[in-house]
């Protein structure tokens, strides 16, 4: 089912950390069993890209490599056993990869090889490439066909703009793992970041009430502003992390009965006391999704006495992926300037690109790659 596709294309080649990226024409990738091709319109950028690439986190992956992370395209090609997706039709394409046979092989593609032999042996032997590139393979079941008509027509989306759907699937996993209904208080901690203000823009079009914890008071500002030119409705209070671990547990219990915690601390910020505040708040059978590098809070008596539960959380799942469709295609998240500002590059201004991705950063900020 392979039709049209060019000999050669152009990718970002990482050959070793040290000589960094070269822009260079290699071949096409083709459709086989199990998987697409597509034309990729858009490659999303992470905040740390650049320290995964310029060995700054020691991230294990097989080099040489094209960069990467999931994208946004055309399909191109399709693999014999394909039933459902089009040639042309418009998909994202996710970057977590599981076995088939066994699904707790995972990694990302392009970012870590992931944990295990199973993991390892997909990563630099059938998925190695990202899709920072003109054109990219993923599994068929890594391929979501988009409504474009209602997102692009309807709810003027643009391509770019959709990209922002990969930050937007990650707090999505965790908020879904420990089952946040309408109506309930979720704590964000730290919300100043990429994924923390994603996590606020998710949690409230879940319809959750929002408490935003950050050091930077011009960072919750722009946070709660952004939320509610998107979300006039939406519910949200911000709370600064003043490292008083009982003083700032004592300000998030003022504002109430709290549900839920979402913690997505960077590795800088493992010892920082955000999270112990925000699990002493929780009601009891109060839920906390760990998705960051914080350390677990050591009060046994506190988790047993109130029936904490704690869930740690990779990511999301496929189903997580269909749901959080669901919810963009029935118009629940902001539009426009409202939703995010992506800033998009070309494959050869990718020192640019990547040194954007550190900067531009934090609620409704995107930066990807428009091949």
């Amino acid at each position: 089912m392979a039709t049209g596709l060019p000999a050669e294309h152009r990718a970002l080649v990482l050959d070793t950390i040290e000589d960094g990226f070269h822009v260079k024409k290699i071949p096409t990738p083709q459709a086989g069993l199990g998987n697409a091709v597509i034309r990729v319109s858009g490659a999303a950028i992470l905040s740390y890209h650049r320290e995964i690439y310029n060995g700054g986190r020691a991230y294990d992956f097989p080099k040489p490599i094209v960069g990467g992370l999931s994208a946004i395209g055309r399909v191109a090609a399709l693999g014999p056993d394909s039933t459902a997706l089009k040639i042309g039709q418009l998909v994202y394409a996710d970057c977590v990869i599981h076995s088939r046979d066994n699904p707790d092989d995972l990694f990302l593609t392009a970012i870590h090889e992931g944990q295990t032999e199973g993991s390892k042996k997909l990563s630099h032997n059938v998925w190695r490439n990202g899709a920072f590139a003109e054109y990219a393979r993923f599994p068929l079941e890594n391929c979501f066909a988009l409504d474009e008509e209602n997102l692009c027509g309807k709810l003027g989306y643009t391509i770019p703009d959709l990209l922002y759907i990969a930050h937007l699937l990650v707090p999505y996993g965790g908020l879904r793992d420990i089952k946040v209904e309408p109506g309930e208080t979720v704590v964000v901690c730290p919300a100043t970041g990429g994924y923390g203000g994603a996590t606020v823009q998710v949690a409230a079009s879940m319809g959750a009430r929002v408490i935003a914890m950050g050091r930077n008071e011009k960072e919750l500002a722009r946070i709660k502003d952004h939320l509610l030119k998107g979300l006039p409705n939406a519910s949200i209070e911000t709370v600064k992390i003043t490292g008083d671990e009982m003083a700032d547990a004592a300000t998030l219990r003022a504002f109430g009965t709290i549900d839920a915690v979402l913690d997505l601390s960077p590795p800088f910020a493992v010892k920082s006391t955000h999270f112990k505040s925000a699990v002493r708040a929780l009601r009891r059978g109060g839920r906390a999704s760990m998705m960051g590098f914080a350390e677990v809070p050591t009060n046994p008596w506190e988790t047993i006495s109130k029936n904490l539960t704690f869930k740690g959380k990779l990511m999301y799942e496929r189903d997580d992926i269909l749901q959080f469709l669901k919810m963009l295609e029935r118009g629940l998240f902001p539009r426009g300037d409202n939703f995010v500002d992506t800033k998009t590059f070309k494959l050869e201004d990718w020192k640019e690109a990547l040194d954007a991705g550190a900067e531009h950063t934090g609620i409704g900020k995107f930066v990807a790659f428009a091949p």
